[in-house]
């Protein structure tokens, strides 16, 4: 399938889909994927942050996707994804400013996202959206079940 056979469309993450999202954030760089992307997880994020997550698609294929949700404090975005061929068409850009709108309308003052520090070109996306690279914090993490 070519970018614009059909007018791209920004949707509500439907779970259903999520076979055909997990193929297009392995086929991504930049994408980290673990445990945590499971299915039964991914279930119960978007459970959990109802209509915050987004889907772009090209008549039924997805071509983009975008977890987002938030603590009641803070919100997150994860896993912004658009397959190769569609970049550059604004797509990345329109999911972005779904989750942005939700997370505002949810009274979310402030959102972040993890990169790697080698994702020159996410940085350079982001960086382009208006974004601030911190320099002033650090990840920590550590996993509560041993088997991870």
């Amino acid at each position: 399938m070519s970018p614009r056979e059909h007018p791209i469309s920004i949707v509500p993450f439907d779970f259903a889909a999520y076979e055909h999202v997990y193929n297009l954030w392995q086929r991504c760089e930049g994408v980290g994927l673990s445990s945590a992307d499971s299915p039964e997880n991914i279930a119960v994020y978007l459970d959990r942050n109802p209509g915050m997550s987004f889907l772009a698609l090209d008549g039924d294929h997805v071509v983009g996707a975008i977890l987002s949700g938030h603590d009641g404090r803070r919100g997150y975005i994860h896993h912004l994804a658009v397959q190769n061929n569609y970049r550059r068409l604004g797509i990345g850009r329109q999911l972005v400013e779904h989750c942005l709108a939700v997370l505002k309308k949810e009274g979310i003052q402030k959102c972040h996202l993890f990169i790697f520090h080698e994702n020159e070109a996410g940085i350079t996306f982001w960086r382009d959206l208006g974004w601030t690279f911190r320099q002033d914090i650090r990840v920590m993490s550590t996993h509560l079940d041993e088997g991870n």
